[in-house]
């Protein structure tokens, strides 16, 4: 029996299997093998060469923008950016990746147009693994959807997650750490609903014989093979549904229910004509907002405050120390102390170290050594 239809097996046995606390721990193992044997596969399919698209990340965030064939991404791109992607009608216009800047907010943020995503991409059809592996680089996934086939989003998020993204989620917090010997010591909070020996089986699977392990929050099955594996993607998601300049009014409350079937609310998405160059406004505003980037204006010697060109940090990363690695150069090792003014500060420029969180919008001037 080849590994396809070893995968084939032991997904009609877990799809035959009822859940309950009986058939927990079988459930358990059986998704760890099925896991196991997905990344052998598509070892062994990789193999044989052919890589993914070449796109260099610029700017200071990146966007994929993802969606069926045709439903306007190469149109939104140029509306939003200096790009040239080549627009048509039909579908595949776009065959490779269309990188494009956005410049807002004093941030340059880089949009990718990547082909049109078609079901089947996760296992390769229509080059979806190089497709895909493009989409793993971002820093954001905004769906673009035809207002007319809402249910394209679900199809789109189940062929990211075959190919281990993971959308508006974060890992679970799970630690292990291997022993020498009796076997598998586990600590778990009152929230972990898992059964003992579901959690200890998968572990098994994945080669821990010996082994401390602390779990701190309730997780399924799935959360807990997706902790034991190194190559999950963890990314934020937006919706826009285009071409809204195609319906009459009274249909917008059919498209609402349509978005409120598939998990969004109406309230989140953003509704814009690209081709018609609407919405497209909220739209800038959704990405800034969802990508979490601060603007920290730097305080120049004899230049004065930099107000064109902030330097962009993150919400993950916007200490002091993070300004200093963005700014590189010599700036870590002279750096004696920085002033800040602004939100994050007590007062106008207050003398702060490495650790000082800064906020949207503070200035900062760095004080170093000669």
């Amino acid at each position: 029996m080849g590994l396809e239809d070893e995968i084939e097996a032991i997904e009609e046995e877990i799809a035959e299997t009822p859940y309950n606390k009986s058939t927990e721990a079988h459930i358990g193992r059986l998704k760890s093998k099925l896991a196991k044997k997905k990344e052998k596969l598509e070892q062994q399919s990789g193999s044989g060469g052919g890589g993914g698209y070449a796109v260099e990340k610029t700017g200071d965030a990146t966007v994929a923008l993802v969606g069926f064939p045709s439903v306007g991404k190469s149109t939104l791109l140029n509306a939003l950016t200096n790009a040239d992607s080549e627009v048509g009608s039909y579908e595949f216009t776009t065959l490779d990746v269309n990188p494009g800047m956005l410049k807002y907010r004093g941030a340059n943020i880089q949009l990718m147009d990547v082909p049109g995503l078609i079901e089947g991409a996760a296992s390769g059809r229509g080059g979806g693994r190089e497709v895909l592996s493009v989409v793993r680089t971002a820093d954001l996934v905004l769906f673009v959807l035809s207002v007319f086939e809402i249910d394209q989003y679900e199809r789109l998020s189940e062929e990211l997650y075959a190919n281990k993204v993971r959308l508006d989620t974060e890992p679970a917090s799970v630690s292990i750490t291997k022993t020498g010997r009796g076997g598998i010591k586990l600590t778990t909070s009152d929230k972990v609903s898992l059964d003992d020996e579901t959690i200890k089986g998968v572990l098994r699977e994945y080669d821990y014989i010996n082994a401390d392990c602390t779990i701190r929050e309730d997780l399924t099955i799935d959360e807990l093979v997706d902790a034991l594996q190194d190559n999950r993607v963890y990314l934020p998601s937006r919706v826009c549904v285009n071409k809204t300049d195609l319906i009459e009014p009274d249909y917008k409350d059919q498209v609402d229910a349509d978005l409120r079937d598939h998990g969004i609310d109406p309230e989140d998405a953003v509704f814009i004509s690209a081709e018609k160059e609407k919405g497209l406004d909220a739209l800038k505003e959704a990405i800034w907002e969802s990508l979490g980037l601060v603007r920290i204006y730097m305080d120049k010697p004899g230049r004065g405050v930099d107000y064109e060109e902030p330097l962009i940090l993150t919400e993950d990363a916007k200490t002091v120390d993070d300004a200093l690695d963005r700014l590189g150069g010599s700036f870590d090792e002279r750096f004696k102390f920085a002033r800040v003014s602004g939100d994050s500060a007590k007062h106008d420029d207050q003398q702060v170290g490495r650790d000082h969180e800064l906020a949207d919008e503070d200035v900062l001037r760095i004080v170093a050594r000669k």
